[in-house]
């Protein structure tokens, strides 16, 4: 998942420098906070940031970006609140701040979740006390991380806000975004070069100015087709040919982008549609016979380590828009199965946005959400609420 801009806007800056010239700190190892920012790399070489406001609350929000292109360079996350910088709007509301590159870019959210737990220790490590909370936020592929990282380190958070993050069934999501490029191809062969799970290098080099376009201008030539395509895949799409037809190429950029990487890191193919049934287009007999069709190796079972339980031992509140076209909602009622199952869902609260587009939310929406999550446990009555 592209790496999520949030829209959280009208708060005031806080005194806190990121990498400009501005105050640093924390202070020394074990000191009080100085209002400032500090970077550093952690031990698995992700790259950190920490901040703290002048008038520290005692807690820290953790922010968890979303995916990178594997091929971009290791950087922290850039993510701006309303024209401010994540850093300076979870300060001004009094919070510590701490974010991290990840080890790599790409397909790391399993390794991600252990960024964030040594990001945990490199706060605690440079400041005393200790954090008196910890939450995790994260949007997209972080949703993911927020998820996993409060299932797998119940020690060290106490709450997390996962945004349109793929958290119901991570298998499902692979399948998804194969699903739409193996329809593409049907639709409209000879547009793309490759297949579903083989991506030149060309395409990706030339995806911005050769083959997105061609995409979108085939898309747009025959609405029916695209429109089908969008109801057989289940791609939320906007009533225009134009929205429809970028809506259905961002979902294609992840299949063009992140196919090659996800086989490396599973060492192995992990797409599976040999024996799926598709329906919804006007002839599903000849759609199933002559779609392009991919069976999963061992590779599959290594999506095991990106999978939610839905073992909730600390509040969580996820959010969501109705018509994600990048991370189906349907992963939401996914995942309070889970959690139903494994009888937490008291700890679970969960919200839809009934708009278009990935991580589309106000800034009211998001900061809702958040002081929801934040507030003592005595004031929090969370219960589930599926889409």
């Amino acid at each position: 998942m592209r790496m999520a801009l949030l829209a959280v806007g009208g708060l005031a800056l806080a005194a806190c420098g990121s990498g400009d010239g501005g105050p640093q700190g924390p202070g020394d190892e074990g000191g009080p906070p100085v209002a400032g920012c500090s970077q550093g790399t952690l031990e698995s070489g992700a790259l950190s940031l920490i901040c703290f406001p002048a008038a520290w609350n005692g807690d820290l929000v953790l922010y968890a970006h979303g995916y990178v292109e594997p091929g971009a360079p290791l950087a922290l996350p850039d993510d701006q609140a309303g024209g401010v910088s994540i850093s300076d709007a979870v300060t001004s509301l009094g919070y510590a701040y701490a974010t991290t590159s990840y080890r790599a870019n790409g397909l790391i959210a399993d390794q991600a979740v252990e960024d964030v737990a040594e990001l945990v220790a490199a706060v605690r490590r440079r400041v005393s006390p200790d954090p008196t909370r910890d939450f995790v936020v994260g949007f997209s592929e972080g949703g993911l991380v927020a998820a996993l990282s409060i299932e797998r380190h119940p020690e060290l958070v106490d709450g997390a806000l996962a945004a349109c993050g793929p958290i119901g069934d991570f298998a499902r999501q692979v399948d998804y975004i194969g699903d739409v490029r193996v329809l593409f191809d049907y639709y409209f062969p000879g547009v793309l070069p490759g297949s579903a799970v083989d991506i030149p290098d060309g395409l990706r080099t030339g995806w911005d100015a050769t083959y997105e376009p061609a995409v979108v201008a085939a898309l747009t030539g025959d609405p029916a087709a695209a429109a089908e395509l969008a109801a057989v895949a289940g791609v939320a799409v906007p009533d225009d040919a134009a929205g429809a037809a970028t809506a259905i190429a961002e979902v294609l950029w992840y299949n063009v982008f992140a196919t090659e990487d996800a086989e490396e890191r599973l060492a192995g193919q992990p797409y599976d549609n040999a024996s799926r049934q598709y329906s919804g287009s006007a002839d599903d007999a000849a759609l199933n016979a002559g779609v392009a069709r991919f069976t999963a190796d061992d590779a599959r079972t290594g999506l095991q380590a990106f999978e939610t339980s839905g073992d909730l031992p600390a509040p969580v509140i996820t959010l969501h828009t109705s018509d994600d076209p990048v991370v189906p909602a349907a992963q939401e009622a996914l995942y309070a199965a889970k959690v139903a199952g494994l009888g937490a869902s008291a700890r679970l609260e969960q919200r839809t946005v009934d708009r278009f587009g990935h991580c589309a939310f106000t800034a009211a929406e998001v900061l809702f959400a958040f002081t929801a999550l934040t507030q003592p446990a005595s004031a929090r009555h969370l219960s589930v609420a599926r889409p």
